[in-house]
């Protein structure tokens, strides 16, 4: 009882007293913890010398995380944490009931006291192993009391990133992991479309796409302005099939028992593990890439071997994707640079589909467990008696598919933004399109009434 006590006594973000708030308040929140995260994405940690994550910028996209900055775990502890309660209470390891408010406050705080455990774990991990170096050598005098005062920056940005999600989940639209997800892709995006600055590897070129390629057309280099607009082509054709993709659903009708006449539609998203699949597969990679650096550092490379920061041979490599739109347009295309993307192709869209069945199986969504939900909430298929197993029956024939069927579409996806050159990662094109349009959703529906008329006309809702 002590351990409930202490559960439900951790430090929180008050809720608004008002049941529901209004658009401007909720945008006034959300707005205020998106700057609040801007800033702290530029503000370096102190007595920081080696940045060796810097190298990891697709895995950063993932967590939402600045290497080198105060925010430099990102989400991950929270996202671990929240993985691993959802497959114990997936799998039956561990049972809570969120039936009850009871059970619903010991839940997330067991989160959140879990989330704080791999906050501070995950701090020490990146500075003892290397990845985040004091600027001092070992031996100096300052290397232990630097250690541990960038563990405790670490520490202390990864708490504000905790506290500023419940801001946005108790006073905000959506949920501030998607919303510094999407926040960092987007930037990114934005930077290496419009940027005129230049960068110290390459003064000459402007690092915004569009800027170069003016320069490069000015220049007489038609073929650097083609590979650029391909990139930006690119980001924008995966853009448009991915938010396609977001938008189709699959309705199955359903009734009331108890109310004659009245029934709902009950939707199944194409994509239907959202974007699950393709974080963990990332984090895979992400994982194949570390282990790799390691094993050729302790001389045993049996995953494959890097020069510089680039793969060079073994798995490593296959699992790199290559710009094959350069290529194709340098006229450097060879058979191996083809057999490699396909390699990764093939990758994707397998390691999706694992995944993806994986956490349908373990996160219950499957059949079986969406028949209880909709039994409990009194549902039932209309002309049929109410059983769970009819329900269930029906709700095989489209969910296996749509596991099956999305998580393909979204490797694809993914894939070919990668091999196509996109402005930002294909995982995270993919993540910062469903987190937009479900926020975009989520706005439409509960605040189309409340905002104001532009807004409502800028949201295509006049």
């Amino acid at each position: 009882m002590a351990f409930a006590d202490i559960l439900t006594n951790l430090p929180e973000v008050a809720s608004p007293t008002q049941k529901r708030l209004s658009f401007k308040e909720k945008l006034k929140w959300t707005l205020t913890i998106l700057v609040a995260y801007y800033i702290l994405g530029h503000v370096p940690l102190f007595g920081l010398g080696a940045n060796a994550l810097a190298q990891f910028e697709f895995l950063s996209i993932i967590l939402g995380a600045k290497f080198g900055s105060l925010i430099s775990l990102g989400i991950g502890p929270i996202v671990t944490a929240s993985i691993v309660l959802q497959l114990l209470n997936g799998s039956g390891i561990v049972k809570f009931d969120l039936t009850t408010h009871d059970g619903k406050r010991f839940f997330q705080g067991l989160q959140k006291l879990l989330s704080i455990g791999f906050i501070i774990f995950e701090a020490i991990i990146y500075v003892m192993m290397g990845g985040l170096q004091p600027s001092v050598a070992v031996g100096s005098p300052f290397y232990t009391p630097l250690v541990w005062m960038l563990i405790l920056q670490l520490t202390i940005g990864g708490l504000l990133i905790m506290f500023m999600d419940e801001v946005v989940s108790k006073w905000g639209f959506g949920s501030g992991l998607s919303l510094f997800i999407a926040a960092g892709v987007s930037e990114q995006i934005f930077i290496r479309t419009f940027s005129p600055l230049t960068s110290a590897a390459n003064p000459d070129v402007a690092i915004g796409a569009l800027p170069a390629m003016v320069q490069s057309l000015a220049r007489g280099q038609p073929t650097e302005a083609g590979l650029l607009l391909a990139g930006v082509l690119a980001t924008v054709i995966v853009f448009a099939m991915s938010v396609y993709a977001q938008a189709m659903k699959v309705e199955i009708p359903l009734s009331f028992g108890r109310v004659r006449g009245h029934g709902i539609r009950w939707p199944l998203s194409f994509i239907y593990t959202s974007n699950i699949p393709v974080i963990l597969v990332a984090a895979l990679l992400a994982n194949i890439q570390l282990w790799a650096r390691l094993l050729q550092n302790w001389g045993h490379p049996f995953l494959g071997t890097f020069a510089g920061n680039s793969p060079a041979s073994g798995l490593v490599l296959w699992m790199t994707p290559t710009n094959m739109v350069r290529a194709f347009l340098t006229g450097s295309m060879t058979s191996a640079i083809l057999w490699h993307s396909l390699a990764y192709i093939s990758f994707m869209m397998i390691g999706c589909v694992i995944f993806s069945w994986f956490w349908v199986q373990t996160s219950g969504m499957d059949a079986r467990s969406q028949a209880k939900q909709m039994i409990s909430s009194g549902l039932q298929i209309p002309g049929f008696r109410r059983d769970e197993r009819v329900l269930e029956r029906l709700l095989e024939r489209y969910i296996g598919p749509l596991t099956v069927m999305g998580a393909i579409a979204v490797g694809i996806l993914a894939a070919v933004a990668d091999i196509a050159g996109a402005l930002s990662s294909g995982t995270g094109i993919l993540l910062a399109v469903m987190i937009i349009f479900k926020l975009y959703e989520e706005i439409a529906q509960q605040h189309l009434m409340d905002m104001n008329p532009m807004m409502r006309k800028f949201m295509g809702k006049a």
